[in-house]
């Protein structure tokens, strides 16, 4: 058994948030920014939740694909940032769209839309399911510390979708990783309030500008890079030593979208035509585990990827939570 997308659609907040609107209250800069990410600005949900932007990028897969939300007998939504602790985004997705079949996250950081890819393709083989909508929804800003420019003005917050269907020829190769890593990159989990548990902070009366900071995002800058750029040259020659093809065989090069320097640091050591290589960051910053299909459905909606062509997904995260898969253009 194997797969191919059908429908791709995807969903960003009304607000953009430029460089020069973070440099009002960060130590930086437009040039700053853009010089070290490629980064020119992100968009920041304000009044609408994730639910919403999940929802509305499924309704445009599913327009996409010429079917309705009844034809959907899967949802795997990959989310580090959900509206919920519990339920599932997935369930929440699954009610919006009204529909009754398997809904569950997965929880893989920016590698989460392969790994998805992967439990849905394990799916389709086992007769499982026929038709499945992996999504992909971040709302990366909840997660923020907005006082520290290393991180805060690198992510963004979206949704995108793929309708994806049992049978065709993807994945032509496949491979999940992960390199374990927790301080790389990192988001520590909810304290609560047990009275037992003895390793908690017995401050009680922290202010909500220092729990937000004992929740949000740290990152271990150097490590990161090195570990994007190592990790998308391997995965790009183990997909293609997989399939048996070579890398100048591939037409389009999808890579998670964490900073321009990552992908042009890794595009330079693998030889690559750069105009194969696609970007959307400059307009969204990383969202996560959506950058791939919101990519995919950038290129998908603008004619650029043909029948038969051969695409090539990196995705790479917390964790070290590493994700590839070669597939073919139907």
């Amino acid at each position: 058994m194997a797969f191919h997308i059908t429908g791709t659609g995807s969903a960003l907040p009304q607000r953009s948030v430029t460089n020069d609107e973070l440099s009002s209250f960060l130590d930086t800069s437009d040039e700053w920014i853009a010089a070290r990410t490629g980064i020119r600005e992100r968009r920041i949900c304000t009044t609408e939740t994730l639910d919403e932007l999940a929802i509305a990028a499924c309704r445009r897969a599913l327009d996409a694909a010429g079917i309705t939300a009844a034809d959907i007998d899967l949802i795997v939504c990959s989310t580090t940032s959900g509206d919920h602790l519990m339920p599932a985004e997935a369930c929440a997705i699954a009610e919006g769209l009204g529909v009754d079949c398997p809904a569950f996250d997965v929880s893989a950081a920016c590698a989460g839309f392969v790994f998805a890819l992967d439990i849905a393709d394990g799916f389709f083989v086992r007769g499982r399911s026929q038709r499945a909508l992996i999504v992909s929804a971040e709302k990366m800003s909840r997660i923020l510390d907005w006082s520290d420019r290393a991180t805060c003005v690198l992510f963004g917050d979206g949704a995108a979708a793929c309708v994806v269907e049992a049978g065709g020829e993807s994945p032509l190769a496949i491979n999940l990783a992960c390199k374990p890593n927790l301080t790389a990159l990192a988001v520590p989990g909810v304290a609560g309030n047990s009275p037992f548990d003895e390793a908690r902070d017995g401050n009680d009366a922290r202010s909500a500008d220092a729990t937000a900071q004992a929740c949000a995002l740290t990152m271990k800058g150097q490590q990161v890079f090195k570990f994007g750029v190592t990790t998308i040259c391997d995965a790009v020659n183990g997909l293609c030593e997989q399939a048996g093809i070579e890398v100048s065989a591939i037409d389009h090069f999808i890579f998670h979208q964490a900073n321009e320097r990552i992908l042009a640091a890794a595009s330079a050591r693998l030889g690559l035509d750069d105009t194969k290589v696609a970007r959307t960051l400059t307009h969204t910053g990383n969202i996560s585990s959506a950058c791939i299909p919101y990519t995919i459905d950038t290129l998908a909606r603008n004619g650029e990827l043909k029948q038969g062509e051969l695409i090539a997904l990196v995705g790479f995260g917390a964790g070290l939570d590493t994700g590839s898969c070669l597939m073919r253009w139907s």
